[in-house]
């Protein structure tokens, strides 16, 4: 495998293996200079790495990511997602008492849950994959709920209680928002 095969596997891995972004930058870097040194000392890059590069790519991300912080950071940025619903929809209603109904906390479970799953499994979800989720996903669900339970109310949720739900999330948010608007910004600038 050449050095660029080997870096795009190990950010394929760690990117399915929700490493963050400022995170995987840095570990790439860090390869690619060991890399470059065994290259430039006479040795192959089946020296650094070793015969598979998935394991020494997942060995890496576990020591980098354990599966407590990433349950963590999924844990609170499913809250954050969850939390973006009701208050989108206290804001298309615009009102601050949302009647929750039998489907529309459903489709509150089914996301979660979904999120939750697909984070802790591969990595980040891109926004495309949130709206597929929608409609693949949510909207099957609530209308099945919706057609099972009718339209009782539930209970009402405040509008503080839906912004409650997006703190957890609030500093993973920003930390992506950076990391994303930071890598832009220096894949645009001229060396």
């Amino acid at each position: 495998m050449t050095n660029e095969q080997i870096l795009a596997a190990c950010r394929s891995n760690w990117e399915y293996r929700g490493v963050s972004d400022a995170a995987a930058r840095e570990m790439l870097d860090e390869l690619s200079a060991h890399l470059e040194d065994a290259e430039a000392a006479g040795r192959t890059a089946q020296d650094v790495v070793g015969p598979d590069v998935r394991a020494f790519a997942a060995a890496w991300a576990r020591e980098r990511a354990p599966f407590a912080q990433r349950a963590l950071r999924t844990a609170a940025m499913a809250c954050f997602i969850l939390g973006v619903l009701p208050v989108l929809s206290h804001l298309v209603r615009w009102t601050v008492q949302l009647p929750v109904t039998a489907d529309y906390l459903a489709f509150w479970v089914a996301m979660g849950s979904i999120t939750v799953a697909w984070e802790l499994r591969r990595g980040r979800m891109r926004t495309h994959q949130h709206w597929l989720l929608f409609f693949a996903v949510g909207l099957p669900v609530t209308l099945l709920t919706k057609w099972l339970s009718g339209d009782g109310v539930l209970f009402t949720l405040p509008l503080w209680g839906a912004m409650l739900l997006l703190l957890p999330g609030l500093p993973y948010a920003f930390a992506d928002f950076r990391s994303h608007r930071k890598a832009k910004n220096a894949s645009t600038q001229p060396f």
